[in-house]
């Protein structure tokens, strides 16, 4: 998983249809998507179910790109082993959901993976200043976390001092909520370079007729820039 800050786009399967997943990553991946992003929620952190380990192993023969696990869970570091078992290539925590998100982004690196860390809208930037050099991502939510479809808080000026404090280090900036042609351009020009959507992408299409899914995400691409 080579570093570069070109635009990628994770189409986000809380969009797709949840009978079909293998073959609707499949189908993603072959109109142009970079990664694959999965939302893990709790019930408790986030007010929503979604998957667990075994789905997220599930879809790992499915994905040829990469990987990138969110977790919106509480607590986090009892499940790291699991995920990194299941073929996370990115797993991401909250900076919220526990006291010691130093000690969970070494220990999601210490399994393998590329560390993320998430930021709520509330949180600032500041938040995670003294664990850059433990980040491989920053996922800044744009909507509060626990829903797909929701409206797109504009967090541009956070984006845009987060890639500031990151200087030259390898890290990517990832967006996360209402991601569409209209939002991207505003997410892009403040420096993200990872942008994750879900009814954007998958509106329109299906496993049968996936050429909506590529139109979708070239259009995110170019008003990205």
């Amino acid at each position: 998983m080579s570093f570069d800050r070109s635009i990628k786009i994770a189409p986000s399967i809380l969009a797709a249809d949840f009978a079909n997943f293998g073959a609707e990553v499949q189908a993603v991946e072959a109109q142009g998507a970079d990664w694959i992003h999965i939302d893990v929620m709790d019930g408790h952190f986030v007010p929503n179910l979604t998957f667990g380990p075994p789905m997220v192993k599930a879809l790992r023969r499915h994905v040829k790109t990469v990987m990138d696990v969110h977790l919106m869970i509480a607590p986090v570091d009892a499940y790291i082993d699991a995920y990194a078992d299941a073929g996370a290539d990115v797993l991401t925590a909250h900076v919220e959901a526990g006291p010691h998100i130093h000690r969970t982004l070494q220990a999601i690196r210490g399994a393998g993976m590329k560390a993320g860390v998430a930021l709520n809208p509330g949180t600032p930037a500041a938040s995670v200043a003294h664990v850059l050099d433990l980040c491989d991502l920053i996922c800044v939510m744009t909507v509060n976390p626990g829903f797909g479809g929701q409206s797109f808080i504009d967090m541009s000026a956070k984006i845009a001092e987060l890639r500031s404090m990151i200087g030259d280090r390898e890290i990517h900036i990832e967006i996360d909520g209402g991601v569409d042609v209209g939002t991207a351009p505003l997410v892009a020009q403040a420096g993200a370079d990872v942008l994750v959507a879900g009814s954007a992408v998958f509106r329109g299409g299906s496993v049968d007729d996936p050429a909506p899914y590529g139109e979708n995400i070239r259009a995110i691409r170019a008003a990205a820039g």
